[in-house]
């Protein structure tokens, strides 16, 4: 294991475990920096050294070490997945821009997805901060690799329009935001007008912006096409299986689409090389 995988082991399980307190904060509208990590039982103090992301969850036994009750498992298992993401992101990339770009999507795709899960809140920090970022950056990280293979860039110098590289991948990064979420806000509007009930949270539309300015348009409507395809079949598995009210339930949509944006990130190129041979 070379140096700089173990250290995207290390930042990815620091990262991992700030994504814990955003998890729990965000949605309750409490500030992620003070006061310091406590028990969400007990709400005492969590010292340092019961703090160590996986290691403290198993010297102590699950529990907290003041009131006894169970430490949730999502802790352990945010802090080991986005461990194991940096670790597979560095180790294909090695220590370079769009390495480090991906594992901010990919955090940032872990926090949304545990805290839909949760809470049914998709915190516009991520969404909405991260859609930012991903503009800014697809100054300087190209969406795809290379460019010139999207259909932005090729529909974009069809039409005449022949801008600088920088230009044309913020100009990519843009229209993959803005196409998948309008047409998933679209869904939802003629969803809401045919059923006369709210089908689909602003949250979900403002997480297919954030995935679409970081992976483009071709990598945001796969992301959509396998997010809505899981989100279906397993979400109906779910109520069969749990005889919940399929009318009344309110299935976590974000937390399908966050999967869908990990996998998509980390292996979506190759998928979407296949498909385009087709065409």
């Amino acid at each position: 294991m070379t140096l700089e995988s173990i250290v995207a082991i290390i930042a990815g399980l620091l990262i991992g475990s700030f994504l814990n307190v955003c998890i729990y904060r965000m949605p309750r509208d409490l500030s992620v920096v003070l006061p310091r990590s406590f028990c969400p039982a007990c709400e005492h103090p969590i010292a340092w050294y019961d703090n160590i992301p996986v290691l403290s969850y198993f010297i102590l036994r699950r529990r907290c070490r003041h009131c006894g009750k169970l430490i949730p498992v999502r802790y352990v298992i945010v802090e080991i997945l986005t461990a194991a993401l940096f670790f597979l992101i560095v180790n294909a990339l090695g220590p370079t821009a769009p390495a480090a770009k991906l594992c901010l999507l990919t955090a940032l795709l872990v926090g949304l997805t545990f805290a839909d899960l949760e809470e049914r809140i998709l915190p516009d920090e991520f969404t909405l901060g991260g859609t930012a970022a991903g503009l800014v950056l697809a100054w300087f990280v190209p969406v795809i690799n290379p460019p010139s293979d999207d259909v932005v860039f090729v529909l974009l110098r069809a039409a005449g329009i022949q801008w600088s590289l920088p230009w044309m991948c913020v100009a990519e990064s843009a229209i993959g935001a803005a196409v998948p979420a309008g047409t998933l806000w679209l869904g939802g509007l003629l969803f809401e007008k045919l059923r006369h009930k709210e089908g689909l949270g602003l949250g979900d539309v403002k997480m297919m912006m954030m995935v679409g300015a970081f992976l483009g348009l071709q990598g945001s409507l796969l992301t959509l096409i396998l997010g809505s395809i899981a989100g279906s079949v397993i979400g109906l598995v779910y109520i069969g299986v749990t005889k919940k009210d399929a009318g009344s339930y309110q299935l976590p949509f974000g937390t399908f689409l966050g999967f869908a944006g990990i996998f998509v990130a980390l292996a979506g190129e190759p998928v979407i090389r296949w498909y385009a041979r087709f065409l």
